[in-house]
C-alpha cells in the first residue's frame, strides 16, 4: 500500500459521522461492547446459532444464513475476514486491500470513499462490509443495493482496543465464524495482557510523538485514538494525550513538548526516520540526539483490528527495550 492509512483515518474520521447512514430500515441502539458479549456466549454453543440483528453502527440487518460471496471496502475488515478463513468468499475489495496477504490478485477493486454503486450492484454480493469512510456523507447511501437484496454491514473504525475487539466478534460472528472470531480476540488479549503487565512496573515513563504523517503536513493523535491507548499500555505518555482525536501539528508544539522517543509509520516516503533525523531544528530534540526514532509497522498501526497487537510489540520493544526484548 503506498498511501499513508494512518494519514487516511485521520484526515477522514475528523469529518466522517459516527455512523454509516442508513444501512437498512429501523435502527438500534445495542452498544457493540455489549452485543460482543453476548457473542462470546453464543461462541460456546452449537454451530448454527443466530446471527445478530443489527450491527456497529446501530442499524437493523437482516444477514443470510448461508453466505457465499463478500464484498469488503475496509482494508481492517479484509485482514479480519482473511483470518477467520473467509479469503475465498471475497469477490470485491477496495483498493487499499490489493495486495493484502490471502487476497486474490485479481479481484475487483473500489474506491473505498466513493465506489462505484452501479458496479457494486452489478456484483450482487450476499454481503458487503463497509466502515464510516464509504460514502460517510450521504443520509442513504446503500439504498439502492438493500432494495435488491444486498445485506449491508456497516463496522464504523473504532476508537479503543475494547471496540476493536467487538467488532471483531461481529464479524465473526456474522460470516458464521463465531469459534473463530473468539479464538482471535483471546490471543489478542493476551498479548495485550503481557505486555501491559511489564508496562505497568515502569514508573520513570518516557514521553512518546507518534507522527502518522510528515512534515510538512505533520499529524498525530491525542486522547480517545487506539493508538493514544497502546502508548499507554506499554507504559509510556503520549505527549498529546491531554488533546482529543486525530491532530495537525506544529513543528513548536513537538519542540516545546522534548519527547524521549518519536516514533513514525509513514510509509509515502522512502526514509521516514531519517526524514525526522535531518529536520532543520530537530537536532536539538531529546530523541533525535539520542537516536531515539523507531518505524513501526504501517499497516499493523492504522488498521483497527487483531493485528494491533503485531505494532503495541514493535512500540513496545522501541521504547524500552531493556523491558521487552528477550
Amino acid at each position: 500500500m503506498k498511501k499513508n492509512l494512518a494519514f487516511v483515518l485521520a484526515v477522514c474520521l475528523a469529518f466522517a459521522s459516527a455512523g454509516c447512514g442508513s444501512a437498512s430500515s429501523g435502527s438500534a441502539s445495542q452498544p457493540a461492547s455489549q452485543f460482543a458479549s453476548q457473542q462470546s456466549s453464543a461462541a460456546s454453543e452449537a454451530a448454527g446459532a443466530a446471527k445478530p440483528t443489527t450491527d456497529p453502527s446501530g442499524a437493523t440487518v437482516e444477514i443470510p444464513d448461508q453466505i457465499d460471496t463478500i464484498v469488503s471496502l475496509a482494508p481492517s475488515i479484509t485482514e479480519t475476514l482473511v483470518a477467520l478463513g473467509c479469503g475465498e468468499q471475497l469477490v470485491a475489495v477496495d483498493t487499499n486491500s490489493q495486495g493484502l496477504e490471502g487476497v486474490a490478485e485479481d479481484l475487483p477493486a473500489f474506491d473505498l470513499m466513493q465506489p462505484d454503486m452501479e458496479q457494486l450492484s452489478a456484483l450482487q454480493p450476499d454481503v458487503l462490509f463497509v466502515s464510516n469512510m464509504t460514502l460517510y456523507d450521504n443520509s442513504s447511501p446503500y439504498e439502492q443495493l438493500i432494495e435488491q437484496g444486498v445485506c449491508v454491514l456497516c463496522v464504523p473504525s473504532s476508537d479503543s482496543i475494547a471496540d476493536i475487539q467487538d467488532d471483531l466478534a461481529f464479524v465473526a460472528a456474522a460470516v458464521g465464524r463465531e469459534q473463530e472470531g473468539e479464538a482471535m480476540v483471546e490471543q489478542m488479549q493476551a498479548e495485550i495482557d503481557r505486555i501491559a503487565a511489564i508496562g505497568e512496573t515502569i514508573t520513570d515513563k518516557k514521553t512518546v510523538y507518534f507522527e502518522i504523517s510528515a512534515a510538512p503536513d505533520m499529524y498525530s493523535f491525542g486522547g480517545g485514538v487506539f493508538l493514544d491507548e497502546m502508548i499507554e499500555i506499554i507504559g509510556a505518555e503520549n505527549i498529546l494525550g491531554e488533546e482529543t482525536g486525530w491532530l495537525r501539528v506544529e513543528p513548536e508544539t513537538i519542540m516545546a513538548a522534548d519527547p524521549d522517543v518519536i516514533l513514525t509509520n509513514v510509509n509515502y516516503i522512502e526514509d521516514p526516520v531519517g526524514e525526522i533525523m535531518g529536520r532543520s531544528g530537530w537536532d536539538a530534540l531529546s530523541a533525535v540526539k539520542n537516536q531515539q526514532v523507531y518505524y513501526v509497522d504501517n499497516m499493523a498501526s492504522s488498521l483497527p483490528n487483531q493485528n494491533v497487537v503485531k505494532a503495541l510489540d514493535q512500540m513496545a520493544k522501541a521504547v524500552y527495550p531493556e523491558y521487552y526484548e528477550g
